[in-house]
């Protein structure tokens, strides 16, 4: 295709429908939580406060203040020890569960879904928010986590 300046100029190829899907892909929106059994877990945290100074909160854990940067607003990242035979993170026979920030649970529940991953039926609706979880291809559960709008959230789970 020939321009006003007599230069050739190759046209634009259409966009694939994998690329303009992939755009309105929701994605997570940050690190909600990193929580890990402990066979001793009171000790452990005892540890954690003592020889890293982590606020270690009555309930087993601690949050951890940020701003985002983005968008000015307040948010945390909680850091908890559970007790070595919780089932919470079951199905996954992994010792840890990451918990990752999402603006709209159901939405990306059903993202998932779509893409075949296994996906916990149920959504968790708390004073901090809407939990919901998945499975990764290692067989790692995860959570994600909706906080409630307008406040940052703290997960005392």
């Amino acid at each position: 295709m020939a321009t006003t300046t007599g230069k050739t100029r190759r046209p634009r190829k259409k966009a694939t429908a994998r690329a303009s899907t992939r755009a309105r892909r929701l994605r997570v929106t940050g690190l909600g939580g990193v929580f890990f059994k402990a066979n001793d877990a009171p000790a452990l945290r005892d540890w954690y406060r003592d020889r890293l100074g982590i606020d270690v909160q009555d309930w087993g854990g601690a949050a951890f203040s940020w701003k985002d940067p983005r968008t000015g607003q307040d948010g945390s990242t909680v850091w908890s020890v559970f007790k070595g035979t919780t089932e919470y993170f079951r199905p996954s026979a992994a010792p840890f569960m990451l918990n990752y920030r999402v603006a709209n649970l159901p939405r990306f529940l059903n993202q998932l879904r779509a893409d075949g991953v296994a996906v916990d039926h149920r959504i968790e609706v708390s004073k901090e928010g809407r939990f919901g979880w998945a499975m990764d291809p290692e067989g790692n559960r995860i959570e994600l986590w909706e906080p409630p709008r307008g406040k940052k959230g703290r997960q005392g789970r």
